[in-house]
């Protein structure tokens, strides 16, 4: 038997299965104050299964109450199946406002291999060109109100 018509099949075959068993990889981590230290640094081998990468946005004061606290960001990161994280998207979408003086709560899913590396969020951007076109028009309300 001729095995040199056989060898580029079986080829293909094994980079198939290599494929196939290739494990999907995805940042973790619990309730961090932003995206640093360990969202950035620590990599988890998914289950079987889980084929996406799931991104976590919270946006509010610390889980205690405490008269005045500082709002920050909380990033937490997982692996997860993708039916699943598109679910948690769905149920976040109506709370993810962006309201810097509201709490509130976003997530993202993502495929690929580490692809939840940077966390897609518009909120400080966002908040702030609001605030500084918020304080303007109040400005020239405030000075043509006064020079009347």
């Amino acid at each position: 038997m001729d095995y040199s018509k056989l060898l580029p099949l079986v080829a293909v075959l094994l980079i198939g299965l290599v494929g196939e068993c290739a494990a999907h990889e995805c940042y973790v981590c619990s309730n961090q104050t932003g995206n640093t230290e360990k969202c950035l640094n620590t990599v988890k081998i998914c289950q079987q299964g889980e084929d996406a990468c799931l991104t976590e946005i919270r946006w509010g004061s610390t889980p205690y109450f405490s008269l005045g606290a500082q709002k920050q960001f909380y990033v937490s990161k997982r692996c997860a199946k993708k039916e699943i994280c598109q679910r948690i998207r769905t149920k976040h979408m109506p709370y993810c406002t962006h309201i810097w003086y509201e709490d509130w709560t976003c997530s993202a899913c993502c495929l690929g291999d580490r692809c939840n590396y940077y966390v897609i969020s518009a909120a400080p951007t966002a908040t702030l060109s609001t605030v500084l076109a918020t304080l303007v028009a109040l400005g020239v309300l405030l000075r043509s109100a006064m020079a009347s």
